[in-house]
């Protein structure tokens, strides 16, 4: 008897328990996450690196130079991919017009991957001054590049190998006709590198048109923004440097309060947090063999702000079945009146790790509201995680000023708030879209 109960309780203990559904890891998998989340809270004070890729002669330095030019209240430097040219030894200079300066292999990635790391730790490199005439980077004197906020990667091939491409917060392609770019490279290799129209139109023709199609165009599909028309394209221009404003606004945040995190995609949001919870741990088989995998490490519990928070619910069942949730409702008038209407919270909350949610950070004043009421039913600060999709500057810096020790989960850090207190751009009544009662 005594066993059967025992196996009775183990039954209903396991029933109840969290368990993850469509997430099967083995070590390896879990152990590139686990370094994924870590890398994620190492960016924090680390400077924002943009990649601009594209065709030679595409538009490239234009594009660059305009975003340099509206980002002058910033510390913004340009690395270019070109200074990383390998040099040429004398065998290949005697045969420099075959030479493909257009392929991978030409340029040190090792090196420039070397000067990256150490701006982004904040130290100063001495970037190769590369000389077209003579093929060779030590003939100039190097030129020293501090570190910066901003670090523009312009060259042909910065998104060619995946170790360059994992740096950049940003990447976009510069598209330009064909037609355009041979005329703008005839132009520039007669005038600035002493070429005649002869070789330009040969090394053109035997290696640029080639590369090109066969190692720059695939590299496209990496971009997070296309440029036609490159630097003519003025209205794309003013749009990005508008966006990496507000990401710049997210990187100070981020910088200013370790416990904030932005992660643009909502599969490894809910990743970050579930790698939060779980531990390895070793399995027996029926059979004795046994196994490595992972296990739930902490107790959990979800809850959701009324009503808009009810519409995180699903998602975080679909991660973790059975979990308990709790219900918070705050009445809101204005902007400073925040009312306490209703909660009703596991009875064990005291023990468990809190995820708060609600889709949407504005002023902060609800979100202070119902951690103040997880507080002091004796929930842990450093056992809240409060996660949203939006949120707004003023409500960050309230929350986290007011409780350093929770950690804030977001998906995009916005402009701002307007006269109504409203989340801009924002997506209006969050509540109202998602259950369909908006008026418009």
């Amino acid at each position: 008897r005594n066993m059967a109960s025992k196996l009775a309780v183990d039954a209903i203990e396991t029933s109840t328990k969290v368990h993850f559904s469509g997430f099967h890891l083995d070590s390896a998998k879990s152990n590139h996450m686990a370094a994924s989340a870590e890398e994620e809270e190492q960016q924090h004070g680390q400077p924002f690196v943009i990649g601009v890729a594209g065709g030679a002669a595409s538009g490239k330095t234009t594009v660059c130079d305009m975003i340099m030019q509206q980002l002058h209240d910033q510390r913004a430097v340009v690395v270019n991919q070109d200074s990383f040219y390998h040099n040429v030894n004398e065998k290949e200079l005697a045969r420099v017009h075959d030479y493909n300066f257009d392929h991978p292999d030409a340029f040190d990635t090792e090196q420039l991957l070397c000067s990256m790391e150490k701006l982004r730790k904040g130290q100063a490199v001495d970037i190769p001054n590369y000389d077209f005439k003579s093929y060779k980077n030590n003939v100039f004197p190097p030129r020293r590049v501090n570190p910066s906020d901003v670090i523009i990667l312009e060259g042909i091939l910065i998104f060619h190998d995946p170790r360059v491409r994992d740096l950049m917060n940003m990447k976009i392609f510069v598209d330009a006709d064909a037609d355009v770019r041979l005329a703008r490279r005839i132009k520039r290799d007669t005038v600035e590198k002493g070429r005649d129209i002869a070789t330009v139109l040969d090394q053109y023709s035997k290696f640029v048109k080639p590369a090109f199609e066969d190692f720059i165009l695939p590299t496209k599909k990496y971009a997070d923004i296309i440029i036609p028309r490159g630097g003519d394209n003025h209205v794309a221009i003013d749009l990005i440097v508008q966006h990496i404003r507000t990401k710049l606004g997210q990187h100070d945040l981020c910088k200013i309060y370790p416990n904030l995190y932005v992660i643009q995609s909502t599969f490894q949001v809910l990743t970050y947090l579930l790698l939060l919870f779980w531990a390895p741990s070793l399995y027996r088989k029926a059979s004795g063999s046994v196994y490595s995998g992972v296990d739930f490490c902490k107790r959990l519990c979800g809850v959701s702000v009324i009503r808009s928070g009810e519409s995180m619910e699903n998602a975080l069942r679909a991660c973790c079945k059975g979990i308990k949730l709790g219900k918070i409702l705050i009445h809101r008038e204005g902007d400073n009146g925040q009312q306490l209407r209703y909660e009703k919270l596991p009875s064990d909350i005291s023990e468990r790790h809190v995820l708060l949610l609600d889709p949407i950070l504005g002023t902060g004043n609800s979100a202070v509201q119902a951690i103040r009421l997880l507080i002091s039913k004796g929930v842990p600060e450093s056992n809240i995680i409060f996660l949203n999709l939006i949120s707004a500057p003023q409500g960050v810096n309230v929350v986290c000023k007011r409780f350093p020790r929770i950690k804030i989960v977001t998906s995009e850090i916005e402009l701002g708030l307007n006269d109504e207190f409203r989340v801009v751009p924002g997506m209006g009544e969050f509540g109202d879209r998602y259950f369909g009662t908006d008026d418009e």
